[in-house]
């Protein structure tokens, strides 16, 4: 699906390539972007039988799709790279309330990673996979947007 969406002055050429297990695999302006979608299996689970099942994988040399003309200050927003399922997102805007982890540190899926505050409720922030602790792009303090990269688990 192909969708051309304006954001205050900017404008994204978005298409979704492909949608597994709550992971799309989305292309923005060009660039791949892997993405988690956090209420997958909810709407999963009001669709018809024939529409469960996953989008399709895009062939291994998929063509990049167009890049649209946007404003020069333009920038794509920041979500999860692709290859990248250890790479953790805010969720939704908010204020990073304490880091748990640090670089080197070992991290088991399902693990707190930190704590956000958000619509006055506190929020632990997990990661999806085990692994090793690559980056922490956050410090106790920052304020966040909804998909700015918080932590990455190599």
């Amino acid at each position: 699906m192909r969708y051309q969406l304006v954001i205050g002055e900017n404008r994204y050429d978005v298409e979704i390539q492909s949608i597994r297990d709550g992971v799309a695999l989305v292309m923005v302006n060009t660039k791949p972007y892997e993405v988690a979608i956090e209420n997958y299996a909810e709407v999963m689970a009001g669709q018809p039988a024939a529409t469960r099942q996953a989008m399709p994988a895009p062939p291994a040399t998929a063509p990049a799709a167009p890049r649209i003309a946007a404003p020069s200050r333009a920038r794509a927003p920041a979500a999860a790279p692709v290859g990248s399922l250890g790479v953790i997102v805010a969720p939704i805007p908010g204020l990073i309330m304490d880091v748990l982890v640090k670089v080197g540190d070992r991290v088991a899926a399902g693990q707190v990673v930190l704590t956000m505050e958000a619509m006055k409720m506190l929020n632990n922030i997990t990661t999806r996979v085990a692994g090793v602790v690559g980056e922490v792009r956050v410090q106790k303090g920052s304020e966040v947007s909804t998909g700015d990269v918080l932590v990455v688990i190599g």
